[in-house]
């Protein structure tokens, strides 16, 4: 069985409760830290590995993000999926080879559009994702992320989403469906409505019809109980990177005062 093969069947099959969680390395020391704890897949968080190269979030050169996977691929013999953020910009074949090459055999890819803040046109971003799935055959398990939880405020900017500033979380939901079943029809083996509020979980899951994952928080549902709620698959984002570094500070405070 390839990596692809094996981390796309890891989302089949689960009981409620029991979520495929996805520890998200940073560097390869924690990657190989993961895997020592058994987890039997990593999904590299693009926000967490800029900020251990020293970039904001969304900054991060596309050549440094391949670099930074590759190296993760490399530590570890479990399968990686790798946040690629929008693709920067790549032409689907070079973004699937450059993925291929980095050792990553999955990947999350967004609907939000960092050049203007809102959200993509679902239907050209759905057939982007079909043309990502049509270079990549069964070589990459696609992770498509919908990002009207967090980019509510869109249509304020002239988003063509038509969600507007403190727009319900119940039309959002409906809109997070109506874009996740679109990408998943496009060839997205999982959709991924970040942020999404875990009451809406149960919805969310019913209406997509595709292994749904959820964003798990320092202070939120634990993953089985996100697991519970309709949650196929658990990422972090880059809550443990910042877990970590804040175990970096206090050690840095302690040291300053002895």
């Amino acid at each position: 069985m390839t990596g692809a093969a094996a981390l796309r069947a890891l989302h089949h099959g689960r009981a409620p409760g029991d979520p495929l969680v996805l520890p998200g390395p940073w560097d390869a020391a924690a990657a190989r830290a993961f895997a020592a704890a058994g987890f039997p897949a990593l999904a590299t968080p693009s926000a967490g590995i800029a900020a251990s190269l020293g970039y904001r979030d969304g900054e991060t050169p596309a050549g440094e993000m391949f670099a930074a996977v590759a190296r993760i691929t490399r530590a570890v013999d479990v399968p990686v999926t790798a946040d690629v953020e929008d693709g920067y910009g790549l032409a689907p074949g070079e973004l699937v080879e450059r993925l291929l090459e980095a050792g990553a055999v999955g990947c999350n890819l967004e609907d939000g559009d960092r050049a203007t803040g809102g959200l993509k046109d679902p239907e050209r971003h759905a057939d982007w994702l079909a043309e990502v799935r049509a270079a990549a055959g069964d070589g990459l398990v696609i992770n498509a992320r919908v990002d009207v939880f967090v980019r509510k405020e869109a249509a304020a900017r002239g988003d063509t989403s038509g969600l507007g500033a403190g727009a319900d979380p119940e039309r959002l939901a409906e809109e997070a469906v109506a874009r996740g079943r679109r990408y998943a029809a496009a060839g997205a083996d999982c959709v991924y409505p970040i942020a999404a509020p875990p009451r809406l979980l149960p919805r969310l899951a019913a209406g997509l019809g595709a292994p749904l994952n959820a964003l798990a928080k320092p202070n939120g549902p634990s993953p089985r109980e996100l697991g519970e709620l309709g949650a196929t698959r658990i990422t972090f984002g880059p809550g443990l990177f910042r877990q970590a570094l804040a175990a970096v500070e206090d050690i840095a405070e302690r040291l300053r005062q002895a």
